[in-house]
């Protein structure tokens, strides 16, 4: 499969906003509508699902208007007693071993955000809530094999199906009986039953795994860059301009597939982008553009002034869960800081191996030592 990776900034911010792209293979890729791609391969889930994430035109406009208003930014506020809770009990966790060393993406990145998607959607159930987990990295595990891609894809249906049953039967206060509500209540006209199923997915991965990589991220770029984290001690900077810098820098997710060219779409550079062409959208790339940022794009800098990045996407498809995203980098950041000033990173001068994924865009590990 061949799509054309976009790059620069400003070429990526006008197509993310331009009606002649879309992100519904069954309307716009040929490559799908003629059967060429196999259910072995792996990224068959981002382009499979029928969710707001592969919709086009009315169709995404009645999937999001479902969800977004459950992420505002208002209504995200009221989370941050909930958020500031969970991060308090890790790092009480992380304090009964002083002086070790642990691996801070599994131990605080992780478990953070993991806790808040899973309290909003209702996964309550730690086996579903692990089984959850797996997919999810499966998911982004972009050189699986083929017999994982089937295996994952066939899990992931499985604990969204027993999710929703559990629902069904004894309803609460989240967002999955909410959804169920929606799709029951309106005999199928609003929601059909895999547009739930595949709403759920959506949020229960990209929910948690953008954040995972935002936490991983910045304290990675703190821990290396100890100049920064000064800046931010001496009141030269935030932890918001750390947040916004880290996105742009090191953006959570790395390249997002897939758009498809509805038309013939000529591009300011004269390259054309042929109708049902498949477009990747390079989000690491655009947020490092000399063009943007400068020739030191390459370098992170929390007092750079110039912040603009599409790391969240740009337009109709900007992430509903941004606001969300950056509350808890917020609170978490911070608090890890202040928990353990004398905190550094547990590994030698080779740089530290990234997860294995060319849209996930975070560390495998993230060994640090309290103090």
């Amino acid at each position: 499969m061949v799509a054309w990776a976009i790059t620069r900034q400003r070429t990526l911010k006008e197509l993310l906003t331009d009606p002649r792209v879309s992100k519904d293979p069954r309307q716009h890729w040929p490559a799908w509508i003629n059967g060429e791609i196999t259910p072995e391969w792996p990224l068959i889930t981002w382009v499979a699902v029928e969710n707001m994430f592969t919709a086009y035109g009315a169709d995404h406009r009645r999937l999001r208007t479902l969800v977004s208003k459950a992420f505002t930014a208002r209504r995200t506020a009221v989370l941050r007693p909930r958020v500031e809770e969970i991060c308090a009990t890790l790092l009480d966790d992380l304090a009964a071993a002083p002086g070790e060393v642990v691996d801070l993406r599994e131990a605080y990145a992780y478990p953070l955000p993991i806790q808040v998607i899973s309290e909003l959607f209702g996964l309550d159930d730690e086996n579903l809530r692990e089984r959850m987990r797996r997919v999810v990295d499966s998911i982004f595990h972009t050189s699986a094999s083929p017999e994982e891609v089937t295996a994952t894809y066939n899990e992931m249906y499985a604990v969204l199906g027993e999710l929703v049953a559990t629902k069904r039967e004894r309803p609460g206060d989240d967002l999955t009986s909410g959804l169920i509500a929606v799709r029951d209540e309106e005999s199928g006209s609003k929601l059909s039953e895999k547009e739930l199923t595949d709403t759920l997915a959506l949020f229960l991965s990209a929910g948690h795994e953008t954040t995972v990589n935002l936490l991983d991220n910045a304290i990675h770029a703190l821990l290396t860059r100890p100049e920064q984290l000064e800046h931010v001690r001496a009141g030269r900077a935030t932890w918001e301009d750390v947040i916004e810098e880290t996105l742009r820098h090191s953006s959570p997710v790395a390249n997002l597939p897939l758009r498809y060219a509805v038309e013939d779409i000529e591009l300011e550079s004269g390259v054309v982008l042929h109708k049902g062409d498949a477009i990747l959208a390079a989000y690491a790339a655009a947020g490092r553009d000399p063009e943007v940022h400068g020739e030191d794009a390459d370098r992170f800098d929390v007092t750079r002034r110039l912040k603009s990045h599409l790391a969240f996407g740009h337009g109709v498809h900007l992430c509903v869960g941004a606001p969300l995203g950056r509350l808890e980098a917020t609170i978490a950041l911070p608090a890890l800081f202040d928990r353990f000033p004398g905190l550094t990173l547990a590994s030698g001068p080779e740089p530290l191996e990234p997860v294995e994924s060319f849209i996930s865009n975070g560390h495998r590990t993230l060994p640090a030592r309290l103090a």
